[in-house]
């Protein structure tokens, strides 16, 4: 089970786990109806599937290198086999009983995780990486779960032979788009973080992210203006009326995030400065679960 874990990678499950943890605060905060029993069924489909995608993206990568693999490579292709089954399953019977709505966003899902790292031109090395990962986690993961408890509160698609329908709700739509940036914005940054720190090592194997684009010193300032974008949404959802003032105590937060980017700016170095993107998604997400939650105390 040790190597298992290890092989998935559990450790870093959190983005998923904040995901859904923040979206859950945020309904219960609206007061909006939760179906239990499907929500739990997403997230057991949602978390095989993370671990599914860093299975795979652990598997390709020992294609040459077995002995990277903490388990033996026909177990490990065993496992990511079932471990997709099981959300496949699970994600067929959520878009049965809500509609082509979920199947497609799932699907769509499914296939950012799958060719984040598969096929001939993973995600991951593309300039477009931080932006997918980002939006994986922080939006589709949220959505579909606001969705599958409130359907009509979001959005409607109808469709037939001779014609397709979509009615989209924009003040609910927007108020999900500004409450999402904080977990896209700390996800894409993990990303960014760990792109910046192996710019001149993925160079070298051609794989040309979006660092390699837009260099190094840009690099750098876009990892404190994502998390400063965080701090400016939650302010916004304030002044909208979307959360109550009482979520501006995840200001409070401010000060170790800065603390954070100004260590990650001083040098870029894999082993000594990417903690501080994991140490950044983990502070932000945990005052901004919390501040959703007094906001709800007080609503």
């Amino acid at each position: 089970m040790k190597k298992f874990l290890k092989f998935v990678e559990i450790q870093t499950k959190i983005t998923s786990l904040f995901a859904f943890a923040n979206t859950l605060a945020f309904i219960i905060y609206q007061k909006q109806p939760i179906n239990v029993p499907l929500m739990v069924i997403f997230f057991i489909a949602m978390f095989v599937f993370d671990l599914t995608t860093t299975g795979i993206n652990n598997y390709i990568d020992s294609k040459d290198y077995p002995e990277m693999l903490p388990v033996p490579r026909k177990f490990a292709f065993a496992s990511i086999i079932t471990m997709l089954a099981l959300s496949t399953v699970l994600g067929l019977y959520l878009a049965y009983r809500t509609g082509i709505v979920v199947l497609l966003l799932g699907a769509l899902c499914f296939l950012l995780g799958i060719f984040y790292t598969f096929g001939p031109i993973p995600i991951s090395r593309i300039p477009l990486g931080e932006l997918f990962s980002g939006i994986a986690y922080g939006m589709f993961i949220p959505f579909l779960m606001l969705y599958i408890n409130n359907p009509s509160h979001y959005l409607t698609l109808s469709f037939s032979l001779e014609n397709i329908t979509l009615s989209l709700e924009v003040i609910p739509l927007l108020s999900f788009l500004l409450f999402s940036l904080v977990t896209t914005f700390t996800t894409s940054n993990i990303m960014l973080a760990n792109n910046t720190c192996d710019l001149k090592k993925d160079e070298a194997v051609h794989r040309l992210t979006l660092v390699h684009y837009i260099g190094q010193p840009t690099a750098v300032k876009l990892f404190g203006w994502l998390y400063y974008s965080c701090y400016i949404a939650v302010i916004l959802m304030v002044v909208f009326g979307i959360l109550n003032p009482f979520a501006l105590a995840f200001l409070l937060s401010f000060p170790l995030v800065w603390k954070n980017v100004s260590i990650f700016k001083q040098e870029q170095v894999k082993e000594k400065t990417f903690i501080c993107s994991i140490r950044n998604f983990v502070i932000i997400n945990t005052a901004y679960l919390a501040s959703i939650l007094l906001a709800a105390i007080f609503h």
